[in-house]
């Protein structure tokens, strides 16, 4: 099974695995030490196992392919649709909205629920998103929160200074106020549903969470359910911020053919911020 690791056309089993979309390296390596992946019928105890795209690799008997060509994609998710690969209740998929582009296994990054809209990242490598989501990397995200009443300051700052609801920390990094009824807002960590939950705690009722900003990325004025590659060194601030990789390292944005999508899509509204 083991192979000559200065082979041009083999790679660890763990590379292979975040290639096919399973997860980063690491959320693969735990996969192999839970005894569920199986090369050419033999079962895989072992990190350093070497592998080739002629190797039969399947993960709980099912056989997986890796994808050789790695996308990035910032998508404008519409409100009604999941960030997850599937969903019993049938419910639309933020992936679906990529089909027609794209053929390949992919999956989103971070949290954004079901009734939200706005900034979503798209990938098919498990590295980047570990380090667009793993709370460590301390990724700034921003959302426009419109609510059924006026928010005070008061409120704004105690979310600022960190609140305890049921057992749960919550806090916000920034606030701006938007008006009376809208502020924007900045977080880190980015729990399930936390501004939400906030702030229908205290009872100012949310009409619309709208996220603009994943780090240094922004939404501009993309339109719901467009999407378009991200820039190659928007890719590399994120590899670069989690420390996974060196600038040599970090793989340029693919689809040419959206080069020009691309240029119609990040124009900067003059005089506003999003």
């Amino acid at each position: 099974m083991d192979r000559n690791n200065d082979s041009e056309n083999t790679m660890r089993l763990q590379v292979f695995l975040a290639q096919a979309g399973l997860g980063s390296r690491r959320a693969c390596e735990t996969i192999i030490d839970d005894l569920r992946v199986s090369v050419n019928g033999e079962m895989i105890s072992r990190h350093g196992v070497q592998v080739s795209d002629d190797d039969v690799v399947k993960v709980d008997g099912k056989q997986v392919y890796r994808t050789k060509k790695s996308i990035y994609l910032a998508l404008h998710k519409p409100p009604g649709y999941l960030c997850a690969q599937s969903d019993p209740e049938g419910r639309p998929l933020a992936v679906e909205l990529l089909q027609s582009r794209y053929g390949m296994r992919l999956y989103t990054v971070g949290r954004l629920d079901f009734n939200s809209s706005g900034l979503i990242f798209v990938t098919n490598d498990g590295d980047f998103a570990q380090a667009v989501s793993h709370p460590s990397n301390a990724v700034e995200k921003e959302y426009i929160v419109q609510t059924r009443k006026p928010v005070t300051d008061e409120f704004l700052e105690s979310c600022v200074r960190g609140l305890n609801i049921e057992g749960v920390q919550y806090r916000f990094t920034t606030w701006e106020r938007a008006g009376s009824r809208s502020v924007r807002v900045t977080l880190l960590e980015g729990k399930n549903r936390e501004i939400r939950t906030v702030f229908n705690h205290y009872r100012f009722g949310v009409k619309r969470v709208h996220r603009v900003r994943i780090g240094p990325v922004k939404l501009f004025r993309m339109a719901p359910g467009r999407f378009r590659p991200l820039t190659k060194q928007e890719i590399q601030w994120f590899m670069k911020n989690s420390g996974a990789v060196s600038d040599s390292d970090v793989p340029s944005a693919t689809t040419p053919a959206e080069t020009k999508t691309k240029r119609r899509q990040v124009r900067v509204r003059r005089g506003k911020k999003e």
